[in-house]
């Protein structure tokens, strides 16, 4: 548990404390910040109240009386509601403004752990609740040296890793043996676990319609051949085979052995213009020392699809944080399935990939960006044209 980084940050946002809360797991967010076992067995109600300034408290049940004793911090116990009621009243007596795992109508809801009930008996006690999604942004999300140079590991080997996949491909539907959506899933995947990199499921090989589902994935029993003339995407992701290594995440599309149709070009063209119009509005805030929410990278990427008339196929969020979860804690870019407001904070890293998925085929292009404390930058190749395979 980081205290003293905690208390600091609670002072910059002018917050009295931060009051951690949970009962049978609820909130894996409360055990990895302050640094709990995910093995405590848990089977009543405990708080933790980190103030921004002075001596965390604890509040146990007397049977889990121990529970955080690997925390800093006096405890008080409690057995019946009546009890536990005055002790939170007395925990967080000098206190008003309070961050808690709560998301306002639940729009950032990676981070809404919190019951409702809990914030109503927090109001009750006259406390002012505010989300905690821009904490956890900090002490999530934020990466160190090691962990951003073990993304730059899995880049490269992926990116080189990529590149064979599609000239295996090509050798394979023009030697005349053939291959498939699963075949190639399973060829990428040796390749990755040679390279020494571990991922969470798939990846993603699809063909022609099965490119416009967005989140396709083939297996065993359901895929598609891969053949002359098809339309290709292929998303890809893994970290290095340690602990606490980031993920690189990637998603090329193009066409097999032949040329692309002018409706494909066009459908990349402008999702290409999409993503190089996030990438651009996340630099010039990093290179101005403005802050930017995940959404207003995403209102960048969305307003060029929108103004070429693809809008209605544009179904997901512009980008999501990347750590070591493939989908982490901090700010996506989004502002269609949520209105994140969270800070991209400097040293994090996110995807960009906006898509539009059509009928008979779909395009996403998916880079990686990582920020500095002044500057933004994506950290592998750019597709700039449909790949010919």
């Amino acid at each position: 548990m980081q205290l003293d980084a905690i208390q600091a940050a609670l002072r910059q946002a002018q917050l009295d404390g931060w009051l951690f809360y949970d009962h049978h797991h609820r909130d894996p967010i409360a055990y990895r910040i302050l640094g709990l076992s995910d093995n405590l067995h848990i089977t009543r109600r405990w708080y933790y109240f980190v103030p921004a300034v002075g001596e965390p408290r604890k509040l146990v049940h007397r049977v889990e009386s121990l529970r955080l004793d690997p925390l800093p911090g006096r405890a008080q116990v409690y057995s019946s509601w009546q009890e536990l009621e005055a002790a939170l009243r007395q925990m967080l007596t000098g206190a008003e403004r309070i961050a808690m795992q709560y998301s306002p109508r639940n729009a950032i809801m990676y981070v809404s752990m919190v019951d409702a009930g809990t914030i109503e008996v927090l109001r009750e006690l006259g406390k002012t609740i505010v989300s905690s999604a821009d904490l956890v942004s900090r002490f999530e999300a934020v990466l160190t040296p090691d962990q951003e140079k073990s993304h730059y590991e899995a880049q490269a080997k992926i990116d080189a890793i990529l590149d064979a996949g599609f000239q295996e491909i090509g050798r394979r539907v023009r030697s005349g043996a053939g291959t498939n959506e699963y075949a190639m899933v399973e060829w990428l995947q040796r390749a990755m676990a040679d390279a020494g990199l571990v991922w969470e499921h798939g990846p993603n090989v699809s063909v022609n319609a099965n490119s416009a589902n967005s989140h396709y994935e083939p297996t065993a029993e359901s895929h598609a051949p891969i053949r002359s003339g098809d339309f290709l995407l292929i998303d890809i992701w893994a970290r290095p085979n340690r602990d606490a290594t980031v993920f690189y995440d990637i998603t090329w599309t193009g066409v097999v052995d032949r040329e692309p149709t002018a409706q494909e070009q066009s459908v990349f063209d402008t999702v290409r213009s999409a993503r190089d119009a996030a990438i651009a509005k996340v630099k010039r805030a990093f290179a101005a020392g403005k802050p930017i929410a995940g959404w207003e990278a995403d209102d960048a990427a969305r307003a060029v699809i929108r103004d070429a008339g693809y809008a209605e196929f544009f179904t997901h969020r512009t980008g999501h944080n990347i750590g070591p979860d493939l989908h982490g804690n901090g700010a996506h870019l989004d502002n269609l399935e949520t209105h994140d407001e969270r800070l991209l904070l400097p040293h994090t890293c996110f995807s960009v990939e906006p898509g539009i998925y059509l009928k008979d085929f779909g395009i996403r292009s998916e880079v990686n960006m990582i920020t500095g404390d002044h500057e933004a930058r994506v950290s592998g190749q750019l597709q700039t044209e449909l790949v010919r395979v």
